[in-house]
């Protein structure tokens, strides 16, 4: 078994759904906006997700209880006939090696198409050096078409290139494998701190804002930014700390790697 997805309830019908991917990773942007989007819009789960392929590690919860690593995916419907229904993918991790991280995108293409989806979204950030004071958000995808959809009118950008290295994990590779098949797929990359213990949630409000302008959302954002104001005190001092010496590290291993200057890690 490689992948087990358990359904929670019925099947449901779904309007031409977008799927908007936020599974852990630069600064956890993504996560943060599909954890909030969830909560947000009330979403239903539809699937737990489970394989032996996740990092042999488990949480330990609020009760001091152990809790296995999931990956789970949602769905929103809006029971209107020209608005696009939603899919989320959220989680704790991301699958740890190249294989598992192909076989599970493939999984996810499957579903998608049974669901006769429409568009993919994915979510992560861009490592910098500092914490950014108004952050940047760049987006690549598999189409110049759905590149310029979601660019056009808000404060996006697509000119990336020389900005962002390789795009690592199922951020990247669902977007290209998407690609594959005919199906649209669009990358939101937001400026962050490029440290494991960094909350993006600036870069996470700025792409939020354009999903919010761009998929005709009601979401809450003012909520979004009493967390801002809290994390920041709490998480910019230990931040600037531990950065110097994980960003050193990384920044000297993609050196050896790539043999040349590199100031952003994406």
């Amino acid at each position: 078994m490689k992948w087990k997805f358990t359904l929670h309830g019925k099947i449901p019908k779904l309007n031409k759904p977008i799927l908007i991917e936020g599974l852990p990773g630069i600064g956890n942007v993504g996560k943060v906006v599909v954890d909030f989007l969830i909560d947000d819009l009330k979403a239903v789960k539809l699937y737990d997700v489970f394989s032996y392929s996740f990092p042999h590690t488990v949480f330990v919860n609020e009760k001091d209880l152990v809790e296995l690593p999931t990956i789970e995916i949602y769905y929103k419907k809006f029971n209107a006939p020209k608005k696009n229904d939603l899919l989320f993918i959220a989680g704790d991790i991301q699958p740890i090696d190249e294989e598992s991280s192909y076989l599970f995108c493939e999984e996810v293409l499957n579903l998608f198409v049974k669901f006769k989806g429409k568009e993919i979204i994915t979510i992560g950030g861009i490592g910098l050096q500092d914490v950014p004071k108004t952050p940047k958000v760049y987006c690549t995808g598999n189409s110049k078409e759905i590149v310029n959809k979601y660019v056009k009118g808000t404060k996006a950008t697509d000119k990336i290139y020389g900005i962002v290295g390789p795009i690592i994990g199922v951020s990247g590779l669902l977007v290209g494998l998407a690609g594959k098949r005919k199906i649209l797929g669009i990358a939101m990359l937001a400026e962050t701190i490029g440290h494991p213990m960094y909350l993006g949630v600036k870069g996470a409000r700025e792409i939020m804002k354009i999903l919010q302008q761009k998929l005709g959302l009601k979401i809450h954002l003012n909520e979004l930014d009493k967390e801002i104001k809290g994390l920041e005190k709490e998480m910019i001092k230990t931040t600037k700390e531990l950065s110097d010496v994980s960003k050193d590290i990384a920044i000297k291993k993609l050196k050896r790697k790539f043999k040349e200057e590199v100031s952003y890690i994406g």
